[in-house]
């Protein structure tokens, strides 16, 4: 595997595979080799361990976790420790996504990436082969850390790199390919417990499975050029221009190509003289409404979570066993159909991204999902014994996971890369994907306790939450389909006050701008800057 300082100085064997695929066999490619299998890393190792634990061929290896032999005041010690255990994964999640903060800015997208892909393997490899308790939980915060940095630096990179108009699909498939993951480790680890009993293969099996995609990023990542806003950034303006025109599938010299570059320059230089430290956001000097925009970024990442997306994605085995009384085989059968259901409806967002507008999507989504909260504290109070009770809970189920990835499984990590300005695109995104781990974690942590204590109140709270949504959404989340990064950035600083931002966004030319638009449309705060900016490049 070559080193990333080959790549920088361009070895030739990459720089003529990477100007081989341009257009759309470059998206495609991008989405082949790194979206996909960084998002299946993601959803499968989210919900992998949890069925896996209940395995006898688990307790008995790792018995100071074991809850299905125990009971009374040992079992639930024992519990507390086995949800440690789950959740070091999203602990690592939490570190991998604010290391991208410092990171993903000083060495490129590219290399996050592969870094991320190098800690995957080795957090896979000792959870696989781990016999004791502190190697698998080792594993599991070196495999989050991982998956962390892709949840970050993935978005991040996709967003830099698609056009206007298709920025919302590409970044959508990110919750497909997470979703599909769900979906594929709930049957896998249904079909591993049929090896014979006392067989650690029955877990050891499906958590080696991810261990394959993580080298396809390891292998790929370097064929496939850096961001071009980026490269921009750090002032290499030749091979930005080069790489803008491979994704848009045409020449360097070609004039749409020119204008996005010369937007780019012309936005970075309008804020030349900061210094892109983190505390810029907390300012009170924020003319660019910085501490607003990551509000934005935080509240959604919150929400993300908390409307009980996580909640239904992780436990509905055990919502179907222990809340509505249903088989174990039933069960898994049921919560891994449930979840095929999810990844199908996917596509929903992925249509509609960029026709309907991220806003309405957010709307819908958290509307939807406030109704089926609520009904599902309804149906469950009735108690197990209810049969139809519990026969519409499990409907509500199936219709929450169609609600959900509408607006939340994607739309809340693109979003956050288009609101946020290229300075400080990563450290927004890797702070706000750090909150939406950290509450993760909450949801892991506290799911199973609530259900045993509170009951059908528990969805009470995940209903108050999501009829949240559409409100906030309303009034201060800004349109960002199908406008230029650049523009979008001064809507933020030249609205007179937070209240006429979405309106302005409203307003702005839809699709890529010219240069002489974009000039024409910051003159009196810009001029000059960007034939300073050429000249001195």
């Amino acid at each position: 595997m070559p080193s990333s300082d080959e790549v920088d100085h361009l070895a030739p064997q990459y720089r003529e595979l990477e100007t081989s695929l341009t257009g759309k066999n470059l998206s495609i490619a991008q989405i082949v080799l790194i979206v996909a299998p960084a998002f299946f890393i993601f959803g499968y190792n989210q919900a992998g361990v949890g069925p896996l634990a209940t395995l006898q061929s688990w307790v008995h290896l790792f018995p100071e976790l074991d809850t299905v032999n125990t009971s009374g005041a040992l079992k639930s010690t024992h519990s507390t420790s086995k949800g440690a255990v789950i959740a070091a994964f999203q602990i690592g999640a939490l570190i991998g996504a604010l290391s991208c903060t410092l990171i993903s800015e000083r060495i490129g997208r590219r290399k996050t990436i592969f870094i991320g892909a190098i800690l995957s393997v080795i957090g896979q490899l000792l959870q696989v082969s781990a016999y004791t308790v502190v190697q698998f939980s080792i594993g599991r915060i070196i495999l989050g850390m991982g998956v962390g940095q892709f949840s970050v630096a993935v978005p991040v990179w996709q967003s830099e790199c698609s056009s206007a108009k298709n920025r919302g699909q590409h970044v959508i498939m990110d919750g497909i390919f997470m979703c599909l993951g769900y979906s594929l480790c709930n049957w896998i680890d249904f079909a591993f417990t049929h090896l014979p009993g006392g067989n650690t293969g029955q877990w050891r099996g499906p958590l080696a499975v991810s261990f394959f995609p993580s080298l396809v990023i390891l292998i790929s990542v370097f064929f496939l050029p850096e961001s071009p806003r980026w490269l921009v950034r750090v002032n290499r303006i030749e091979e930005a221009t080069s790489n803008l025109a491979a994704y848009k599938g045409t020449t360097p010299d070609d004039a749409m190509v020119l204008s996005e570059s010369a937007g780019i320059e012309l936005s970075l230089e309008a804020t030349a003289k900061s210094k892109s430290a983190i505390r810029e956001m907390f300012s009170k000097d924020d003319d660019e409404r910085l501490l607003y925009r990551f509000g934005l970024c935080i509240v959604l990442q919150f929400f993300q979570q908390m409307c009980g997306g996580n909640l239904i994605s992780v436990y509905a085995s055990t919502i179907f066993k222990e809340n509505l009384g249903m088989s174990s085989s039933l069960s898994s059968i049921l919560a891994a159909s449930a979840l095929t259901w999810k990844c199908l409806c996917c596509f929903i967002a992925f249509f509609a991204v960029d026709r309907l507008g991220r806003r309405a999507l957010f709307m819908i989504s958290g509307a939807g999902m406030a109704v089926c909260m609520a009904a599902m504290a309804i149906t469950t109070s009735f108690g197990s014994e209810n049969k139809p009770a519990s026969i519409a809970s499990a409907v509500f189920i199936f219709m929450f996971n169609c609600f959900y990835p509408i607006g939340f499984l994607g739309g809340n990590f693109l979003y956050c890369t288009e609101v946020a300005p290229v300075r400080l695109r990563v450290a927004m995104a890797s702070i706000s994907t750090a909150n939406h781990w950290l509450w993760n974690f909450v949801v892991v942590m506290i799911t199973p306790v609530a259900i045993d204590t509170i009951g059908y109140k528990y969805y009470i709270m995940y209903a108050i939450l999501s009829a949240c949504i559409p409100v906030l959404v309303y009034f201060f989340y800004p349109e960002t389909m199908n406008r230029n990064l650049e523009l979008l950035n001064h809507v933020f600083r030249d609205a007179e006050s937070p209240w006429q931002i979405v309106s302005m966004a409203r307003h702005l030319p839809q699709g890529e701008v010219t240069t002489a638009e974009f000039v024409a449309a910051n003159k009196e705060k810009d001029d000059g800057c960007f034939e300073e900016r050429r000249e001195n490049a």
